[in-house]
């Protein structure tokens, strides 16, 4: 007479279940698991029948069976059981195990066989190597799960090493609420990767605001993140929310944090430590929920003892964090990143997908990228734009990129003069004071003089850029159009 089936029991278990049809040797092994794995339950089944149709309400990692049962025999239900739980473990066995039964078991999806009697360290060993194969299925069908979620825009392109380490870091992050501080150099995608983590997380759906801190400037930071009160300033004639609010029950990635000033940084303290905000000029404070995703180039350790950046504020900010590798530790990824980058253009622009030539890519490949993916995908579209076939080729690389450098530059590159060249550093520091001039007003004129745009294209934050405008004597407005005086 067939046994009751029994229940799996909690949902939150490791779980092994025994299949055999002599109930006394099934129960035996269940003790020993039992005994030996603290965290692990155990169910005995006397069928195949009764061990799908429990599988089917509750799931379990590790399922051993025997291989001669009447109805269904081990290799059927291992067959049926795989076909619905593909991360399930299955470890098949027999009194009567041969090479060719155990070769036929493997080839049908068993991850180990084992013969009666069984020594119990061999069935130990078996146990722990099948729960953490199945809880690694597990964890890689979920990653796969959450990856599908992203857009094509919002994608982190690349198969190499490090781009799956980063994948598996930040989505892991987004399974949790606790705040986080996304670093890297410019350009290696941390908005992307703030991105990936409201996408991932429970809050996908909600707001996802985005502030680029150093654009605004100082004195209106706070009332942009926390909002004011009708009076609170002159020219406040009406009460305004601030992005804080805006984003309640979402994400606010705050870009380049530790550009922000100590005034605002109490202010995001009290927030994180509270989890209310309080406008400018309002005398009460309002109580929010809203995930901070938080993100620098800066060395923050530095900046703390610089006392340019509030250490209980690091603390709060650093719970989880992820570093964003750069292009140069990566390479592997950019023949990938390249075309994904190209076809973005192409579409950007209207124009039909365009193909890069292996050489290019070779080309593309040895170089360093110090602007890292930003840099990568700025290349792609000058080359882009004066594509007039279909396919990228290496002369227009040259005739672009290699061969016809800005008037600008030409006429601030220092003259070799006659004999032998001077000191190397004194050199060296000529040649980037004439680079960085020539970079600087390439930047400024095609961006019009535009500080905020060109901090966004150059990858630099809008502190550094104006202090190397500072260092040169430059100023912006000399490179912004005038104002049309004809205009009726």
């Amino acid at each position: 007479m067939p046994t009751e089936i029994p229940s799996l029991g909690a949902t939150n278990s490791r779980r092994v279940v025994i299949v055999d049809d002599e109930p006394d040797f099934a129960r035996g092994l269940a003790r020993l698991i039992s005994g030996h794995f603290n965290d692990v339950e155990t169910a005995v089944f006397d069928s195949g029948e009764a061990v799908l149709e429990a599988l089917h309400h509750q799931s379990a990692q590790v399922m051993i069976t025997d291989l001669r049962m009447p109805r269904m025999n081990g290799m059927q239900l291992l067959a049926k059981a795989l076909s619905a739980h593909p991360e399930l473990s299955v470890v098949v066995l027999s009194a009567y195990g041969t090479v060719e039964t155990a070769v036929q078991a493997l080839h049908t999806g068993a991850y180990d066989f084992l013969t009666k009697p069984i020594e119990p360290e061999q069935l130990f060993r078996v146990v722990v190597k099948g729960l953490e194969r199945s809880r690694l299925l597990e964890e890689n069908s979920r990653l796969r799960q959450l990856i599908g979620r992203q857009d094509a825009r919002s994608e982190l392109i690349g198969e190499g090493p490090a781009s799956q380490r980063v994948r598996q870091t930040l989505a892991t992050i987004a399974q949790s609420e606790y705040t986080v501080l996304v670093r890297g150099e410019s350009g290696t995608g941390k908005e992307l990767a703030a991105r990936f983590i409201h996408r991932c997380g429970a809050r996908a759906g909600k707001p996802f605001i985005v502030v680029n801190c150093p654009s605004i400037p100082e004195n209106l930071l706070e009332s942009e993140l926390f909002g004011h009160a009708r009076g609170a300033f002159t020219g406040a004639d009406r009460a305004r929310q601030g992005l804080f609010t805006a984003a309640d029950n979402g994400t606010i990635h705050l870009d380049e944090i530790g550009e922000i000033s100590l005034p605002i940084q109490a202010k995001l303290l009290r927030f994180l430590q509270d989890g209310e905000i309080r406008p400018v000029g309002a005398n009460q404070s309002r109580r929010i929920d809203v995930r901070v995703i938080a993100s620098t180039n800066r060395n923050l350790e530095a900046a703390i003892e610089q006392q340019f950046f509030r250490e209980d504020l690091y603390y709060r900010l650093n719970v989880l964090s992820v570093i964003m590798p750069p292009l140069r530790e990566r390479t592997e990824d950019i023949t990938l990143l390249a075309g994904h980058l190209l076809r973005l253009a192409c579409q950007e622009a209207g124009q039909p997908i365009k193909e890069l030539e292996p050489e290019v890519l070779r080309w593309l490949t040895d170089r360093p990228w110090p602007g890292n993916v930003r840099e990568l995908q700025n290349v792609l579209r000058r080359l882009m734009v004066f594509c007039t076939g279909r396919v990228i080729d290496i002369n227009l690389v040259h005739r672009v990129l290699l061969d016809q450098p800005s008037a600008s530059t030409q006429s601030k590159v220092p003259a070799q003069a006659e004999g032998p060249p001077g000191p190397y550093k004194a050199a060296k520091a000529e040649v980037v004071d004439c680079f960085t001039r020539a970079y600087i007003d390439d930047l400024l004129s095609a961006t019009k003089g535009n500080i905020s745009e060109a901090a966004r294209v150059s990858g630099l934050s809008r502190v550094a850029l104006q202090k190397i405008l500072a260092r040169l004597g430059e100023r912006a407005e000399t490179y912004r159009s005038p104002p049309d005086t004809n205009t009726a």
